[in-house]
Parts: structure tokens; sequence; C-alpha cells
């Protein structure tokens, strides 16, 4: 079994900064990419960012792309959402998978935490 447990979600000004971190443990293979997703309310999930575990390859969303940056620490098995530059729209949960395949698909990702509330207030 595979578990992801997210944090450091909070409120913050627009123009803020917050890091997400995603921790993992269980099977190793499972290990072999992690996503974050938001869900803003009233509308759909969205990909954010995703990092493949051992290259350490990296795809963002466009929306993300300049602002966010995804990192992992092999050690701790954690992975980093930093944010930069928040703004209202960023308002959302915030979730973390981890799955086979790095990938913006959420059907990708087999395991998910519960989610990390960020809110950026204008």
């Amino acid at each position: 079994q595979v578990q992801v447990v997210e944090s450091g979600g909070g409120l913050v000004q627009a123009g803020g900064s917050l890091r997400l971190s995603c921790a993992t443990s269980g099977r190793t293979f499972s290990r072999f990419a992690m996503g974050w997703f938001r869900q803003a309310p009233g509308k759909g999930q969205e990909f954010v960012a995703g990092i493949n575990w051992s290259t350490g390859g990296t795809h963002y969303a466009d929306s993300a792309k300049g602002r966010f940056t995804i990192s992992r620490d092999n050690a701790k098995n954690t992975v980093y959402l930093q944010m930069n530059s928040l703004q209202p729209e960023d308002t959302a949960v915030y979730y973390c998978a981890a799955g086979p395949v790095l990938a913006d698909r959420a059907g990708n990702y087999a395991y998910w935490g519960q989610g990390t509330q960020v809110t950026v207030s204008s």
C-alpha cells in the first residue's frame, strides 16, 4: 500500500508564496512519478505539475510554468511544490498523487492524498 500525505497549504495574499510538501511511503515502484493536481470550487480537477522520481524530469501545466516549481528529495521520499506569485485564481484544494507514469491525466495516478487547501486573497 502506498500512502501520500500533503501539507503546507494555507492563506496567502496575492503575490505571495507557499511551499507544499507531499510525503510518500509504501511500495517503491509506485513512486515512479508524482503529480500535483488542484480543484477549485465548482471546477474540475486540474493538473498542475509532475515529476519523475528516478530522472527528475518534470512537466508543468501552462498555468504553472514560470511560477511553480516541483522538486523531490529522494532521501525523504518527499515531493515539493514551490508556488510563487500566487493569484486568487490559484485558490483550490491541492492534491498529490503517486503512480507509475508521469502524465497530466489523473487516471494515471493510483494513489492520492487527502488534499491541502490553498487560499489566495486579493
